[in-house]
């Protein structure tokens, strides 16, 4: 039994309990009801074996996400909040996932991942949900290029017509004046091929050729990188995802020294586990490929920046953890680009927001300073400048080359 003093103590205690629970329901009440969220879609690949280019994105979101609402969010004090979903590169799922993202109230825009295919499927389900679309890696051109009026998409990426001049310059500067095209057999290939057919034909001292085309899970491309070999290739200009990469990285690997020509990559390999399947053989092959940016030569003040919010919504501690670097550095820009517009428009009114994203004046991003990141008649945030040529080290880290 309680002594006195006890008792006197523990009804003390259930008074004050009491008390801060009054005054915590009061304070809640004189605050009103949480703000409504303002909502962000991200549409990717999540459920792709052995990719990792949609969490590179969603890390990128993340990361600027958590800055925004550290900061106070956007429209006064309204949180930002994530929705994914997945398409597993199918087009058709990608499509009704777009058509649920345009019913959800206050979803401002969706963000979309790696696959142009997918996203060339999609174009009429933006067109007639007047959806915003912000792609953070897909790089067909007409993606962008779509006939729409107005165009509700924008894109922070790279895009094919100046990857394909950046790989044939980057070929040239080799020595290497004859290249073989191996490209994948979809609507990015063919972008890839009128890209690098236009700059063949005013740039006379390099020559395609021959074009070979392979389709998605072929289990072997020898047969066609011999072909574009025998036809006099210098060199071979790839367009291709991990798992294609790898197959012809470890077959090239296996012939030959003289046989083993340099493959000049488009950066579709840089979204998946393509170290990983192709082992050893990656250093056995002249292998370089194209980016648009690198944690290694980024500002050392706007990394420390990015590393600090990264860490808050990941393990990620090092720029050798991060996976599918582009994804993640594209995404992290333009969601804090898609948060001025946010405010400029004062309100989740998706036309309101789509015109604000063309007043935007400039963003410091991790990528470069955009002044601005976007105009009435250019919704490419990149351009020319920005591109690199990166190689694989023995620990599977992509960093610059010298090229």
């Amino acid at each position: 039994m309680p002594t006195p003093i006890a008792s006197r103590l523990n009804k003390a205690f259930a008074g004050l309990v009491t008390s801060i629970m009054l005054f915590a329901s009061q304070a809640a009440c004189a605050a009103g009801p949480a703000p409504a969220p303002v909502r962000v879609g991200l549409d990717a690949e999540f459920g792709l074996d052995n990719s990792t280019s949609a969490q590179a994105v969603e890390l990128g979101l993340r990361s600027a996400i958590g800055e925004i609402n550290r900061a106070g969010g956007v429209l006064g004090g309204r949180p930002v909040e994530l929705v994914t979903k997945d398409h597993r590169s199918m087009p058709a799922r990608g499509i009704r996932n777009l058509e649920e993202f345009a019913r959800m109230p206050d979803l401002v825009a969706v963000f979309g991942g790696r696959f142009s295919p997918v996203i060339i499927e999609q174009l009429p389900t933006l067109k007639a949900t007047k959806t915003l679309f912000l792609a953070t890696w897909s790089s067909a051109d007409m993606i962008v290029d779509n006939g729409m009026h107005p165009n509700y998409v924008y894109r922070l990426s790279l895009r094919d017509s100046l990857a394909m001049p950046k790989l044939l310059d980057t070929a040239r500067k080799r020595g290497l004046h004859r290249v073989g095209l191996l490209l994948t057999n979809t609507s990015w290939g063919r972008s890839n091929l009128a890209a690098a057919e236009k700059f063949t034909a005013t740039n006379k001292d390099i020559r395609i050729v021959q074009t070979a085309w392979y389709n998605w899970r072929d289990q072997t491309l020898v047969a066609r990188y011999q072909a574009l070999r025998n036809a006099g290739a210098q060199a071979i200009v790839l367009v291709a995802n991990d798992d294609e990469a790898a197959v012809l990285v470890r077959e090239v690997a296996a012939l030959p020294q003289a046989e083993r020509l340099p493959i000049l990559s488009h950066w579709g390999v840089t979204g998946g586990e393509f170290t990983r399947q192709a082992g050893p053989a990656l250093h056995q092959v002249d292998f370089s490929v194209i980016q648009t940016f690198s944690f290694f030569q980024a500002d050392k003040q706007r990394l420390a920046r990015f590393m600090a919010a990264a860490a808050a919504v990941s393990p990620i501690r090092r720029i050798e953890d991060i996976e599918g670097p582009v994804g993640v550095a594209h995404a992290y820009d333009l969601m804090h680009i898609l948060a001025k517009a946010i405010d400029l428009a004062g309100s989740t009114d998706r036309k309101a927001v789509r015109d604000a994203l063309e007043k935007v004046r400039e963003y410091r991003g991790l990528i470069k300073t955009y002044a601005p990141p976007f105009t009435p008649t250019r919704h490419e945030a990149l351009s020319a400048r920005e591109l690199l040529i990166a190689r694989y080290r023995k620990d599977g880290v992509l960093v610059p080359s010298a090229d």
